[in-house]
């Protein structure tokens, strides 16, 4: 396991640098092909979007998370799904491009939304503070999305699981680290994962 500082990332994801985020990246990617690692992983939503800059240069292979998250989705049969996560994971395309090479629907957060996502999580949810308004408002975003016609709910962030999961959604939620976590055991041990 090798990451830099999150400050590090913030730096480069405020200015929208994905070329500096895949630098990052592959300095770890390095570091852990020395070690002797034989893939790679990032329980990170949003970095993934830096990985078309990493891929091709990258010492070892990348289990993407979206990819994981797609084929679950897809094996539990949801046909359209909400992607929830920080305003950089949202205004991207890691998520809308493996869902729609499984043929899945998705809908984004609105623009307020997003924004509001973005600021629970960096300013409350990374730093341990969670708040019932937190909540609350996610609670009210998924809602929407159920209404819109969706399915399932993406946490397409590693920290919204904190405070939301299906005990308290009203649409069934894709933990995206804990599949992807899911899936790297499989593949490291050679067994088939189970998804949830």
């Amino acid at each position: 396991m090798h990451t830099p500082s999150l400050a590090e990332y913030v730096h480069c994801l405020e200015r929208e640098d994905w070329r500096g985020v895949g630098e990052l990246m592959l300095a770890s990617a390095t570091k852990l092909a020395r070690a002797g690692a034989d893939f790679l992983i990032c329980p990170d939503n949003t970095i993934h979007q830096a990985l078309p800059y990493v891929e091709s240069r990258s010492p070892l292979p990348w289990l993407h998370i979206a990819e994981v998250v797609a084929q679950e989705a897809a094996a539990r049969k949801f046909r359209k799904l909400g992607i929830l996560g920080t305003r950089w994971l949202i205004g991207g395309d890691v998520y809308p491009a493996k869902l729609a090479a499984r043929d899945l629907k998705w809908l984004r957060p609105s623009a307020a939304e997003r924004d509001e996502s973005s600021r629970i999580i960096m300013e409350e949810l990374t730093a341990g503070v969670f708040k019932p308004e937190g909540i609350a408002f996610y609670q009210k975003v998924i809602e929407r999305m159920k209404d819109a016609g969706c399915d399932a709910v993406i946490l397409g962030c590693t920290e919204i699981p904190l405070i939301i999961d299906d005990s308290n959604s009203a649409l069934p939620t894709l933990d995206s680290t804990r599949l992807l976590a899911r899936a790297a055991l499989a593949r490291a041990t050679g067994t088939v994962s189970t998804g949830r």
